[in-house]
Parts: C-alpha cells; sequence; structure tokens
C-alpha cells in the first residue's frame, strides 16, 4: 500500500513537470533551434546522472554490450519523435493545437500497453477514462470551438502526433523492461543513444548555438533550466520509479493530468483567464485519476489479504 501510493505520489509530480513542456519551448522558440533545444537539457542531464549510474553499473557486473540494443529501439522510435518532433511540430503550430493532440498520450499509451504488454482495461478503467475525456474536453472546450486548422499548421499538428506516439512507445517498452534496469539505467542508456543521434543534426543545422550564449535573455535560459531539471531529469526518474509499480495502462491515465496541471501554468506564464467549464474539467480529471487510484489501492490490499490468508492456511498445515 505504501509503495503504491509513493508510486501515485511520484506519478503526480512528474505529471505536473511534463505540462511545462509547451510553455518552455515557447520560451526558447526564439533564440534556440528545435535540435537544441532537445540536446542542450538532454546532455546536461545525462551528465548529472553520470556518478549515479555508475553506482548502478558497478553493483551489477552482468550487463551484456548486446543487452543495449533495446535502447537503439528506443532512442530511434520513442524518445526521438518524442522530443525532436514534438519540439519542431510545437515551433511550426499553436500552443492550443499542442495541447489539444497532446490530449491522444494516455490513449495511445493504453492501447499501446494493451497491444505490447497484454493488459486489460477493466470496467473501472474504461469508466475513469471515459470521466477523463469528458473533463479534458471541457477544459478544452475553447480551444476546440477556435483551432486553428489552417493549412501552415497542418505539419506541425501531425509532427506533435508523431511524437505522441513516439512517447506512448516509449512509456510502454520501458515498463517492459522495468525489471532489468534500475531507473537511472533507463534513462541514461536511453539519452546516451539520442545524443549520439541528435548530435549531427545539431553540428549541421545549429553548430554556431555555444556563440548565441552571451545573448539568451532571462526567459530563454528560465526554459532551459525547466527543461533539464525537471523535463529532461526529475520527472523521468520519477515516473521510472512508478513504472515499476503500476501498471502501463494506469500511468497512461495519469497523463490526462498534464492538460489539470497546464491550466495554472498557462495563467501564470502566458496570462490565461480560466473559463467555468476549464474549472469544472479539471475537477473531472483529478476526480477521475482518483477514483482509479483509490480502487487500484482496494484491489492491491485485497490481494495482499488473500496472499496473506493462503500463506497461513499452507503454515498451518504444515
Amino acid at each position: 500500500m505504501k509503495k503504491s501510493l509513493l508510486s501515485w505520489t511520484a506519478l503526480f509530480a512528474c505529471n505536473l513537470m511534463w505540462s511545462l513542456q509547451f510553455t518552455c519551448i515557447k520560451l526558447v522558440q526564439d533564440q534556440v533551434g528545435a535540435f537544441s533545444t532537445v540536446f542542450i537539457p538532454m546532455i546536461i542531464a545525462t551528465l548529472f546522472m553520470l556518478p549515479f549510474v555508475y553506482k548502478d553499473i558497478r553493483k551489477n557486473k552482468n550487463r551484456k554490450l548486446s543487452d543495449l540494443k533495446i535502447f537503439v529501439l528506443l532512442a530511434l522510435v520513442g524518445q526521438f519523435p518524442a522530443q525532436v518532433l514534438m519540439t519542431i511540430g510545437t515551433q511550426q503550430s499553436t500552443a492550443s493545437n499542442g495541447s489539444i493532440i497532446s490530449l491522444t498520450l494516455p490513449v495511445v499509451s493504453a492501447l499501446l500497453a494493451v497491444v505490447l504488454l497484454k493488459e486489460k482495461m477493466n470496467g473501472l478503467r474504461w469508466l475513469s477514462f471515459f470521466i477523463a475525456i469528458i473533463g479534458v474536453s471541457l477544459c478544452s472546450m475553447k480551444d476546440i470551438l477556435g483551432v486553428d486548422t489552417n493549412t501552415q499548421y497542418i505539419i506541425g499538428n501531425l509532427l506533435i502526433f508523431t511524437g505522441i506516439l513516439g512517447s506512448g512507445f516509449y512509456n510502454t517498452m520501458c515498463k517492459k523492461i522495468a525489471n532489468q534496469y534500475t531507473e537511472m539505467e533507463m534513462l541514461f542508456y536511453s539519452y546516451i543513444f539520442m545524443i549520439v543521434l541528435l548530435f549531427p543534426f545539431v553540428w549541421h543545422y545549429e553548430g554556431n548555438i555555444i556563440a548565441h550564449f552571451p545573448s539568451f535573455t532571462t526567459n530563454t535560459w528560465v526554459g532551459l533550466i525547466l527543461l533539464t531539471v525537471f523535463h529532461n531529469f526529475l520527472s523521468m526518474i520519477l515516473f521510472f520509479k512508478a513504472l515499476k509499480n503500476l501498471e502501463a495502462i494506469q500511468v497512461a491515465l495519469s497523463n490526462f493530468l498534464i492538460t489539470f496541471f497546464g491550466l495554472p501554468i498557462a495563467v501564470i506564464f502566458l496570462g490565461e483567464k480560466l473559463s467555468i467549464l476549464s474549472v469544472i474539467g479539471g475537477v473531472l480529471v483529478l476526480l477521475s485519476t482518483i477514483l482509479i487510484t483509490l480502487w487500484e489501492y482496494k484491489q492491491q490490499a485485497k490481494q495482499n489479504a488473500e496472499l496473506i490468508a493462503v500463506q497461513n492456511t499452507v503454515n498451518d498445515e504444515n
């Protein structure tokens, strides 16, 4: 029970941090290219992890280089679209379009969990899913009704959706290998391959980025720092910790909280105003997540009690 509570707390925290992504991209896009927006925070976050990963590697000396091939796939099919294509798409589209399209992440992740991990959508999960869909729709009603579908945004929107697919794949596959690697290892290895993959693009298209550092505005530095500390480092560590103790579908459903947390962030950083529908929608999103959380706690407690009862029976017979 305590482990589940800590896992859900970590999941709430990382969804809060992820909700900063679109705002941070907008803060830095005037001075930092799309590839560097991903590359700079990622390489700094990787350096942060070095001492922790070194400990994990020393503890487990049975690792083989061939074991790392899964991280090539995670970087290429998961992280690259989730980070790079999402960033490029956000720069070419609008924040409202990006927010609406990102609402498909829980759906994509849940479906991938069913297909790749053979998890099941029980009745309560479906109920929680539909309540969250209603809440998210209310939160975004104004943007949905006023969404800009001009031709100039179509490519950006497609790139954002491709990024969502990559993120869903990454989350699901990480769950599959979560028992084989520590949180730091999973993040570190996938980032290493991403850095190798990104470097040629940064060198070719944005090779003079370091020379521009002195001219960066406060907004640019704030955006890069938030992307480094929260989006690329702390949120992912908390995510992997939660992923080890929860099913991928549970994690997917919690992603609706990104929209819920994104509302106050938009108010603080962008000066947007909340409508009554947005407030009601936000409450529904929170309700759906609490509903599935409490149910899973109850189910886990029931399973633990049954297991203890069976063990006691076996002990009595012996």
